[in-house]
C-alpha cells in the first residue's frame, strides 16, 4: 500500500530525463511542481508532455502544480559575479539599472525608494546580509546601512519584512505564465507571496472566466497572510506553508509553531495543506540526508501535513530518485507507528453540507470502532474526498469517479487512492462492482469490513447520504 502522506518534487535540469522522471514516479511521487521562476515554456511543455506520457504508460494519476514566482524581489548582476559587503559600511540601492559593486546594487523593483521608511530592514540572500535603511529620495535611490554582511551574488533575493509592498500579487510575468499553466489544464496553480484573501479571489477570477477547473494553492511567506489566514484557507483550495521566506520576512522561532497552526486550521477546513522548503536540501550533494532533515520531514508527517515538497533536491540535485526513496522510507515508517490518524472533527448544524459532512465523519468514526480496513466513496465534485481525507482515518480511502481530471487533482489529498468507474446503475450493484475490483486488485481480502458512503439514489449524482458497512465475501 502507498503512504498517505504525498509527495511533491520540483522539476529542473537533473529531473527533466524520461528515465529518472519514472523512476521518481516509481520511487513515490505523486505530484510533480513546475517552478516558473526558473526555465523555458519549451523545457515546462517538455516536462508536462513527459509526465502525462508516463500516466498513461503507469496508469498512475501524478499531478501538475504550476507555481508562480508572484513580485519576488531581486538585486541584480554584480561585479564578478560577488561582492564583500562590510558591516558598517554605506550602500545605495538604486532602480536605475547597474553593474553592482560594495557602494552601490541595483534592485528591480521600481516602487522601491516610495515603499521603504527609514528604520526599515533589507534581508537579502534568505537574510544572510540585513541592511537597515538610512534615507531615501523617493525616487530612485535608497541609502542604507550594513548591519550583517558577507559575500553577495549576483540576481539574489530580497525580503521587506517591515515594508507594505505596492506591487500586485500577480506580475505581469504571472499572467503570463498562468495562461500558459491553463492552456495546459495543470491541476494546481501556486500563488506567491499571497497577502490578502482578495489575491486569492483574484485569481480564482481569472479561472473562472477561462472555463477551467484549476484549484488554487495560496503559499503563505508573509506576514500579512498570517494575519488574514482564516479567509484565505476559506477562499483557496489548499495552503503551502513556504518556510523558507516565511522565515526570512518572520522571527525565524516563531515558523514551527504557525507550521503547527496551519496544518490545523486546514484538517479543520478540509483543506490539502503542504509543507516545503529546506526538507531534504543536504540531498542536493549528498547521497543522504541529516538527521535533523529526517525529523523534519518525520515531524510534518507528524503534524498531519497532506504533502511534503522537496525544490533543489530533484530539479538541480545530484540524487533526485535517491532523496525520493529516502523521504518515502521516513513517510513509512511514521505513518506505521505515529500517532497521526483519527483527526475528527464534527460537522457543522445547519448547514448546506451538513448530511454530507455528517456521513464521512461518522464513517469514520465507524472504520475506527469496527476496524474497517477501507472507506469507499463515489465522487463527482471532489467533497467527499476531500472531507474523508480530513477526519485522517487509519483504514485506506479509495475514491471513484468519473471525472479524470479529478483523478488526477485528489492526487495532493492525503490518503487518497483514485480510480476511474463510469457506471452508475443501482447502488447494490455498483458497491458490489466496485468491491469485486478492489478485491481483485489486492486492495481488500475476504473477510475484511469495508465502509461504502456513496449518494442515492445514485443517478441524480446528489449530495453524500449514506453508509454502509458490509465485509468482503
Amino acid at each position: 500500500m502507498s503512504n498517505k502522506t504525498k509527495i511533491i518534487a520540483t522539476m529542473g535540469p537533473a529531473s527533466t530525463s524520461v528515465i529518472v522522471l519514472e523512476a521518481m514516479i516509481l520511487a513515490g511521487v505523486n505530484i510533480c511542481r513546475i517552478n516558473f521562476s526558473h526555465g523555458s515554456y519549451e523545457d515546462v511543455k517538455n516536462s508536462i508532455l513527459n509526465i502525462r506520457a508516463i500516466n498513461k504508460k503507469l496508469k498512475t494519476h501524478v499531478a501538475i502544480l504550476a507555481d508562480l514566482q508572484g513580485p519576488k524581489l531581486r538585486i541584480g548582476d554584480v561585479e564578478n559575479n560577488h561582492i564583500q559587503l562590510e558591516v558598517d559600511s554605506e550602500l545605495i540601492i538604486s532602480t536605475s539599472a547597474c553593474l553592482g559593486n560594495a557602494q552601490r546594487i541595483f534592485i528591480t523593483y521600481p516602487q522601491f525608494p516610495k515603499d521603504v521608511a527609514v528604520g526599515d530592514n533589507v534581508l537579502i540572500d534568505d537574510g544572510k546580509i540585513l541592511l537597515k535603511v538610512l534615507s531615501t529620495d523617493g525616487k530612485s535611490e535608497v541609502k542604507a546601512r550594513v548591519i550583517y554582511g558577507g559575500v553577495l551574488s549576483s540576481k539574489k533575493g530580497v525580503n521587506l519584512p517591515n515594508t507594505k509592498i505596492s506591487l500586485p500579487c500577480l506580475t505581469p510575468k504571472d499572467l503570463q505564465d498562468l495562461d500558459f499553466a491553463l492552456e495546459n489544464d495543470v491541476e494546481w496553480i501556486g500563488l506567491s507571496f499571497v497577502r490578502s484573501v482578495t489575491d486569492v479571489v483574484d485569481l480564482k477570477e481569472i479561472i473562472k472566466k477561462a472555463n477551467k477547473r484549476t484549484r488554487v494553492i495560496a503559499k503563505i511567506e508573509k506576514p500579512e497572510a498570517i494575519i488574514e489566514i482564516d479567509n484565505i484557507i476559506d477562499m483557496a483550495d489548499g495552503i503551502m506553508v513556504a518556510r523558507g521566506d516565511l522565515g526570512v520576512e518572520l522571527p525565524m522561532e516563531q515558523v514551527p509553531l504557525i507550521q503547527k497552526m496551519l496544518v490545523n486550521k486546514c484538517i479543520n477546513a478540509s483543506k490539502p495543506v503542504i509543507i516545503a522548503t529546506q526538507m531534504m536540501e543536504s540531498m542536493i550533494s549528498n547521497f543522504s540526508p541529516t538527521r535533523a532533515e529526517v525529523n523534519d520531514v518525520a515531524n510534518a508527517v507528524l503534524d498531519g501535513a497532506d504533502a511534503v515538497m522537496l525544490s533543489g533536491e530533484t530539479s538541480v540535485g545530484k540524487y533526485p530518485v535517491k532523496v525520493i526513496e529516502n523521504m518515502n522510507k521516513i513517510v513509512a515508517e511514521v505513518e506505521a507507528l505515529g500517532d497521526i490518524y483519527y483527526r475528527e472533527h464534527p460537522p457543522v448544524l445547519k448547514t448546506q453540507t451538513f448530511i454530507s459532512d455528517s456521513i464521512c465523519y461518522n464513517a469514520c468514526l465507524v472504520a475506527k470502532q469496527a476496524g474497517a480496513s477501507a472507506i469507499v466513496s463515489m465522487t463527482n465534485s471532489g467533497y467527499t474526498a476531500f472531507k474523508i481525507s480530513s477526519h485522517r482515518p487509519r483504514a485506506n480511502i479509495y475514491i471513484f469517479t468519473d471525472n479524470e481530471s479529478l483523478l488526477t487533482s485528489l492526487s495532493m489529498v492525503w490518503g487518497i487512492k483514485g480510480f476511474f468507474y463510469n457506471k452508475y446503475e443501482s447502488t447494490d450493484q455498483t458497491i458490489s462492482d466496485i468491491k469485486d475490483f478492489l478485491k481483485s486488485g489486492g486492495f481488500v481480502f475476504t473477510d475484511e469490513l469495508v465502509i461504502n458512503i456513496a449518494s442515492i439514489p445514485m443517478t441524480e449524482r446528489g449530495r453524500t447520504n449514506m453508509l454502509k458497512l458490509s465485509y468482503i465475501n
